[in-house]
């Protein structure tokens, strides 16, 4: 499974219903569906998305060179995946993220989720 060209309103980027909008799409994927793969896959330009993915527990898989000619460039992809071997300790993550605990009274994260999905 692919998830790709997320597009969230200004009002939702990075907020913690964002992540909790990916973190609800990964379990439907691996829990519901029992897929063994989820991958993201972005422009090699795009810093914010590449930044994303990993924060998001995604693995840096490598770029695919000269993949396409886009807007007049030749763009190389960046991939990255979680599989359904890793899947387990990035789900304890973002529970340990989203949990009430995690979040002062007004909204701000007292741990990253980088740190929460430590073993």
């Amino acid at each position: 499974m692919e998830v790709g060209y997320v597009v969230f309103s200004p009002l939702l980027k990075q907020t913690r219903m964002a992540t909790e909008a990916h973190y609800l799409l990964m379990c439907y994927a691996f829990d519901r569906l029992g897929y063994r793969r989820y991958e993201w896959k972005c422009d090699s330009c795009n810093q914010p998305s590449r930044q994303a993915a990993l924060r998001l527990g995604f693995q840096y898989e490598g770029t695919f060179r000269q993949i396409m000619v886009y807007k007049g460039r030749s763009r190389d992809t960046c991939w990255f995946s979680i599989i359904d071997s890793e899947w387990p300790q990035v789900k304890a993550g973002f529970e340990r993220w989203l949990a009430a605990d995690n979040f002062t009274p007004d909204g701000t994260q007292r741990r990253k989720l980088d740190a929460l999905r430590q073993p």
